[in-house]
């Protein structure tokens, strides 16, 4: 995948968010719910503006623009892709994916290297679009009207990413989900919830044991 469209994307990532910042409270407080501690990496940290909703040291990106926007939050930028990661093993805590997934070439082999990097007891966050919920049908239009940054995801159900992590015996040990509206709903703050069920922003919290 060409990683020029991360890029022009970039201030648009951040835009985004400014301008809708009760979706922001929403998914940053899922993402705070899931109570990471300890030396963490974010994998596809983008520019950043979600994943410091958890203590995250230091973020992978391929996209130099937006790794240069993370850097300015004060996180330690290092490009590379999630399938390769010039990581040693076992030096995290914990991994944090927040709306990665769907952009990976090989998800198999990029939650492969993530496992392998993160210490025994350890934990892998992903936080994602679920295909079936109102907003991954919003996106996969979007994606088939060819939008410059949806065309390039693929997107997955809870299901699909549940038996991803049991595929590397990784333990499941909580769930939170959030925006239980559409995107043609008017905003509303939400306590996040254990039940995934028609939300639009779900982390899945997974122990390597």
């Amino acid at each position: 995948m060409s990683f020029k469209v991360f890029d022009v994307y970039a201030d648009k990532y951040d835009l985004w968010y400014l301008r809708n910042p009760v979706i922001f409270r929403c998914e940053a407080d899922a993402i705070r719910s899931l109570n990471l501690k300890g030396k963490g990496v974010s994998l596809g940290v983008g520019t950043g503006i979600l994943d410091l909703s958890a203590p995250i040291q230091v973020g992978i990106e391929p996209s130099l623009k937006m790794l240069k926007i993370a850097s300015k939050r004060s996180i330690e930028p290092i490009r590379a892709v999630a399938e390769f990661l010039p990581i040693r093993d076992k030096s995290f805590d914990f991994v944090l994916m927040v709306a990665t997934l769907c952009f990976l070439s090989s998800p198999d082999k990029s939650l492969k290297e993530a496992k392998r990097i993160i210490r025994s007891g350890g934990h892998l966050a992903i936080c994602f679009i679920p295909r079936d919920s109102t907003w991954g049908k919003e996106y996969t239009r979007k994606a088939m009207e060819g939008h410059i940054l949806y065309s390039k995801a693929r997107f997955y159900t809870f299901t699909e990413v549940k038996k991803m992590l049991n595929r590397l015996s990784l333990q499941i040990v909580d769930v939170k989900a959030t925006l239980s509206f559409s995107p043609e709903d008017s905003p509303k703050k939400e306590i996040p919830s254990k039940d995934p069920r028609n939300k639009g922003f779900v982390c899945i919290k997974a122990k390597k044991v």
